[in-house]
């Protein structure tokens, strides 16, 4: 496989440093570019493009909320693993529902890391059990709803087989094996979910799955 090429956003260089060791054991990930601030990181993407971004929250002049926003406005395919040490349940909601592609905790396992990389690179997420919980305990403070699928959405049954094998972690390739069909299909059918269901990545769709009882 083609090289993942990462950047990590983290105004502490000790960290970045770190990150960088076990990133480079993976002889398919690359590192390939590092920012002190979200600005730094914006200027940058500009003329690298990385895959997927190791994002910090807490950051002098640009933060990792905001520039979590700006970058999913502009770069759409860009993955975004935040990586704090925050862990409220009103930091990962409010991150995941503005695009973030996983959350992970700064004293994560390096293995651990790299498996979200691959997981957010591949199937356009990660959740982990802090996001899990997270969701649960948001879900749980809003039982009111009953797992019921929006009336206003409809989907055929190829457009549910697929929703539920993306929720499953299968990738488009799986999929496209799976349904006799190309990956390309699989993705157009992906698009046209996310576009029914109005949220604005694969992250999206697996939190509004989980929200309606399909998984």
């Amino acid at each position: 496989m083609q090289k993942i090429k990462v950047a990590i956003a983290d105004d502490y260089s000790i960290f970045r440093d770190g990150l960088k060791v076990g990133l480079n054991r993976d002889k398919n990930l690359e590192v390939v570019l590092e920012a002190e601030n979200g600005e730094d990181l914006l200027e940058q993407i500009e003329t690298i493009h990385p895959d997927v971004i190791l994002m910090d929250l807490k950051m002098p002049i640009l933060d990792g909320m905001e520039a979590t926003k700006l970058i999913k406005k502009r770069f759409e395919d860009i993955k975004i693993l935040i990586v704090t040490m925050y862990d409220e349940t009103k930091f990962i909601i409010h991150l995941m529902e503005i695009g973030a592609n996983g959350y992970l905790l700064k004293n994560a396992d390096p293995g651990d890391i790299r498996k979200a990389i691959y997981s957010v690179y591949e199937c356009g997420y990660y959740f982990n059990d802090i996001v899990n919980k997270a969701l649960l305990k948001k879900l749980i403070l809003k039982n009111n709803i009953k797992p019921s699928f929006n009336q206003n959405i409809e989907f055929s049954e190829r457009e549910l087989d697929v929703l539920k094998m993306i929720c499953n972690e299968r990738t488009a390739s799986e999929i496209a094996e799976a349904l006799f069909l190309s990956p390309r299909s699989v993705e157009g059918i992906r698009q046209r979910i996310i576009e029914k269901v109005g949220v604005r990545n694969t992250a999206g769709l697996v939190m509004f799955a989980v929200k309606n009882g399909v998984i």
